[in-house]
């Protein structure tokens, strides 16, 4: 449920953003962002891209091309083809897939460069061959973006980058300005007013999912490390909004009290101690399963961003087939989320706030649109024709009766 004031403000820049274009951007930037620019600025140039791009360590530079490489090779599987069949009637039937012409990237801003964000997005974007990719993200009070996030942009081949954040990014996206063309469908995270102007632009363009704070649900055996089952939840409370959500389900209660026991002492050894300290306190449930088959029914209900099963090999197979709702699911003692979140290959944007029942993670299909085809020769038309007068006779709509009936030859139309 978002907040009235949340949608009264949202609505107000977004009207404000459509009516003025740049004018309210730069004033939205000036207020929220605290930055003065002009509509000479908005656009990032490609000089600064390239300079970004150079700024980077080699060591860096090597992190991010491997997380690009795997994200890649991970959604080249999943690449839709066209195809073709004849169907019962003799007509010929099938689907075409094409990259949507113009789409938009949303990389929030705040106290960190999301790297991650970018190439789990912006990778995808590309391969899908999407001929207009346009990305926003706040900048800092001087103008500025992290140096970090331009030249992983630079590094996927992006070139289409704006200064602009939050609700005023999403209106200039949707409805275009003096600056910025608009796009046909949005895409990616961020806080509740962004998620709002996402929500209140569906319609006029698409948007991929409205994905909340983070969330982790452990499950976990006997045998697991109860060092690792901290480290991943602190992982993950350290997103920091306040409002991540955190659960670990064992049949062990040793286990349990061990978790809770290195959870406290990992906020010691962690530089966001005091974030993660508020979430461990308002917002973690531990829970004690008879087995780790009501571990699974539990996640199920949850249906969590990313699941970890924290279980022998023997168990992954079968906890995994009864698995139903979770975004992402990471098999293994030694598969921390925070592969997922950096460089195992699927896309981190995933469904929160139990989406995840009838929404599945970004993938290449989000950035692409279907067409079927049909085409059908006289003789399957004369084929279809029993079916076609049927269902106009049923649904009483005697024109489209007609469109059919018009094009068969006189011994065909008893």
């Amino acid at each position: 449920q978002v907040a009235s004031n949340v949608s009264k403000v949202v609505s107000r820049v977004l009207s404000d953003v459509r009516e003025k274009g740049d004018s309210a951007v730069l004033e939205y930037t000036k207020k929220f962002d605290r930055a003065r620019l002009k509509s000479k600025d908005l656009q990032v140039t490609a000089e600064e891209l390239k300079a970004a791009e150079a700024t980077l360590s080699a060591t860096d530079r090597s992190a991010i091309r491997k997380a690009i490489r795997e994200v890649k090779t991970f959604h080249k599987q999943t690449l839709p083809k066209n195809w073709s069949a004849t169907n019962g009637q003799g007509g010929q039937v099938g689907e075409r897939f094409y990259p949507i012409e113009r789409v938009g990237l949303y990389i929030p801003g705040g106290n960190v460069p999301l790297v991650s964000t970018v190439v789990m997005t912006a990778v995808l974007a590309k391969l899908a061959g999407c001929p207009a990719i346009r990305v926003c993200t706040p900048p800092d009070a001087n103008g500025a973006i992290a140096p970090a996030m331009l030249a992983t942009l630079s590094l996927i081949g992006i070139d289409e980058v704006y200064r602009i954040g939050g609700v005023q990014a999403i209106a200039a996206l949707t409805y275009g300005t003096q600056t910025v063309q608009p796009v046909d469908k949005i895409f990616g995270p961020g806080n509740a007013f962004v998620m709002e102007a996402k929500r209140q632009v569906l319609g006029t363009v698409g948007i991929d999912l409205l994905p909340g704070p983070s969330e982790l649900m452990v499950i976990a055996d006997s045998k697991a490390n109860p060092e690792w089952v901290a480290a991943d939840l602190l992982a993950q409370a350290e997103h920091g909004s306040g409002k991540e959500l955190l659960y670990f389900a064992s049949s062990s209660r040793r286990l349990i009290e061990r978790v809770e026991r290195a959870t406290k002492k990992g906020l010691a050894e962690i530089k966001h101690a005091e974030k993660c300290a508020a979430v461990l306190k308002e917002r973690t449930l531990f829970v004690h399963c008879s087995s780790l088959n009501q571990a699974a029914k539990l996640a199920n209900y949850i249906a969590p961003e990313h699941l970890e099963l924290q279980v022998g090999d023997k168990s992954i197979a079968p906890l995994t087939q009864k698995i139903r709702t979770a975004g992402a699911i990471l098999q293994g003692y030694q598969t921390p989320t925070v592969l997922g979140d950096f460089t195992a290959g699927p896309s981190h944007t995933l469904p929160t706030g139990r989406a995840g029942r009838f929404y599945g993670g970004l993938q290449l299909i989000d950035f692409m649109r279907r067409t079927s085809t049909v085409r059908y020769s006289s003789k399957a038309l004369a084929k279809a024709a029993p079916v076609v007068r049927t269902f106009a006779r049923l649904e009483q709509l005697d024109a489209h009766g007609r469109s059919l009936e018009i094009r068969l030859p006189a011994k065909s139309k008893s």
